[in-house]
């Protein structure tokens, strides 16, 4: 994990909950924590690993993680095992 992938965990962990999280960014940190990327229809995608699933949207037009997006990452990424 780059320090730049240390800084978007820091910044999903964060209270109250970010809403200027780029969602690329997201991507790539869950990716750098092991987790498999999975293309679905539309702007779908799935993260996985053996045990945990994540599934979420694409933010379009914008480029940044809704809330709730940012608080369903935060569980996965508890569930996984993956603190700041």
């Amino acid at each position: 994990m780059n320090s730049k992938q240390r800084k978007t965990l820091e910044a999903i962990f964060l209270r109250p909950t970010l809403s200027t999280i780029v969602f690329s960014d997201i991507e790539r940190l869950l990716l750098a924590c092991g987790a498999l990327l999975t293309e679905r229809e539309g702007s779908r995608i799935k993260f996985s690993t053996d045990t945990q699933e994540w599934h979420a949207h694409r933010p379009h037009p914008g480029k940044e993680a809704k809330k709730y997006q940012v608080e369903g990452v935060r569980e996965f990424l508890e569930r996984i095992g993956v603190r700041p």
